[in-house]
């Protein structure tokens, strides 16, 4: 429920040293911030207000995202802090963040957590960890790099696998290093399509490492974290990244080299008993 018509600024302040910038999350209208006097808003003053349509509006409210209002006869009246939570409610959503994360962010706050410090972690969590570069180019374009590919069906899987994405002429790869590899790869005699179905069988391994870190953290990190000590978890989680990153690499690089050595012997010993 409301705490009142003038806590508005008070709850949804972040603090300075947010990494996101209190104007991202919590921006003023046109005009500035309220002032001292006491603003209530029919729904469709409100709809306006925050620049979000009354049926967008209505949904929020049955998810829970925003208060009911103060009810006079059979007219609601919004205050400015559901203006503020509105708000807030699109700077998240701008950020990334799901409509469901964000009604657990604001179930956090209501509890009396800073929300600085929840969205903090919040970021932390979901900062991408990939930083591959996507590549546009035509369909030709895209064909020229693999001229034996023709008619085999091949980039049409491509696309159903979700590695490209077909918009008109317009073709979209996920990665450009990716694209670069697959190419090699491709010139040195190796079919496309079986360097999907190994790229296909790498992601659901890759999946399945995925699920045993995060269960690892979740559990003996995230798990044991009481309401004091969410402010440290945000630096927790962020040294806690390159230590995955690095241990994938190193664990891949050593199970390359016992895979390339027995390859090789194994080559050698039919070599010899020829």
């Amino acid at each position: 429920m409301p705490c009142g018509r003038h806590c508005a600024a008070r709850r949804t302040r972040l603090p300075a040293n947010y990494a996101g910038g209190v104007s991202d999350v919590v921006a003023d209208g046109p005009g500035g911030p309220p002032d001292d006097g006491i603003r209530e808003y029919r729904i469709g003053e409100l709809a306006r207000a925050a620049g979000v349509p009354v049926r967008t509006l209505r949904y929020y409210q049955e998810r829970k995202l925003l208060p009911p209002p103060r009810r006079s006869g059979r007219v609601g009246l919004y205050s400015d802090e559901h203006l503020a939570r509105l708000r807030m409610i699109g700077g998240l959503l701008e950020r990334g963040h799901t409509l469901e994360g964000i009604r657990e962010l604001l179930a956090a706050w209501e509890q009396g957590r800073d929300i600085g410090t929840v969205l903090g972690v919040a970021q932390a969590v979901t900062t991408p960890w990939s930083h591959e570069v996507p590549v546009t180019m035509s369909r030709d374009e895209l064909e020229a790099l693999f001229p034996d590919e023709d008619g085999t069906g091949a980039l049409e899987r491509a696309a159903a696998l979700g590695v490209i994405e077909v918009d008109g002429d317009r073709v979209t790869h996920w990665s450009r290093r990716q694209l670069d590899a697959t190419a090699t790869l491709v010139r040195a005699g190796v079919p496309l399509d079986a360097v999907l179905s190994v790229g296909r069988d790498l992601q659901r391994s890759m999946d399945d490492l995925a699920a045993v870190f995060v269960r690892l953290i979740a559990t003996h990190v995230v798990g044991r974290v009481g309401d004091q000590d969410l402010g440290e978890l945000t630096g927790t989680l962020a040294r806690l990244r390159p230590g995955a990153q690095v241990t994938v690499e190193a664990g891949f690089a050593r199970a390359m080299d016992r895979q390339v050595r027995a390859a090789i012997d194994e080559f050698l010993g039919r070599l010899a008993a020829s």
